[in-house]
């Protein structure tokens, strides 16, 4: 790589990495304060995206790519599928891909290779869940959209201090897990959400 395009490409990984942490912590921030915290000018980061909504949309369509390598790891794995679920909900907890849709659903509009990617998750997610159900490792009541919103309020807990965050929602992985592995000693109150009702915060 030519020192051009390494400089390109170290400034865009800053300007991504920046971008997360400003817009997680601020959807509302301005797309200056992303330059800022990059340390790069702001002509650079519109060269590489024209607009806020640009760079959200960068955001999440490499948020939806880790989070279906993720599923298709799970999937690859033929050994005890109650392990391999686990393992794809720790994966996912560590990447931290839930705060994009917590934080970033609603605050831009959604291209079509978006709306695919993510029904493509939500295709993978399925085939993951039913594995597993089938498998008898997780409890009847539960259904595959109970785990978006799951994995949501895994990544609220933010404490400030990077280290402490982890090991709280690794914590509560572990109580989350333990609550929806089978027996169940009682039955969930009220209907599962449906995909309707989480997809539809990205339009409203």
């Amino acid at each position: 790589m030519s020192g051009r395009r390494a400089e390109a490409a170290r400034n865009d990984g800053l300007i991504l990495e920046a971008a997360r942490e400003v817009f997680v912590a601020d959807p509302k921030a301005p797309i200056s304060a992303v330059s800022e915290r990059a340390g790069v000018g702001i002509g650079a980061l519109y060269r590489r995206y024209g607009s806020k909504e640009d760079l959200l949309r960068r955001l999440c369509a490499d948020g939806l790519g880790i989070y279906i390598a993720a599923v298709e790891e799970a999937l690859a794995d033929e050994g005890d599928p109650w392990k391999a679920f686990t393992g794809f909900m720790l994966r996912v907890v560590d990447a931290d891909t839930p705060s994009l849709t917590l934080r970033l659903a609603g605050t831009f509009t959604p291209t079509d290779e978006l709306y695919r990617d993510s029904q493509r998750a939500q295709e993978l997610n399925m085939r993951l869940f039913e594995r597993t159900r089938a498998a008898g490792a997780i409890r009847p009541d539960v259904e595959v959209d109970d785990i978006a919103l799951l994995l949501e309020q895994l990544a609220a807990v933010r404490v400030g201090d990077e280290e402490r965050t982890q090991q709280l929602r690794h914590r509560y992985l572990a109580l989350l897990l333990d609550a929806i592995h089978t027996p169940a000693e009682s039955r969930l109150p009220g209907p599962p959400p449906r995909w309707e009702e989480i997809d539809r915060r990205w339009t409203t």
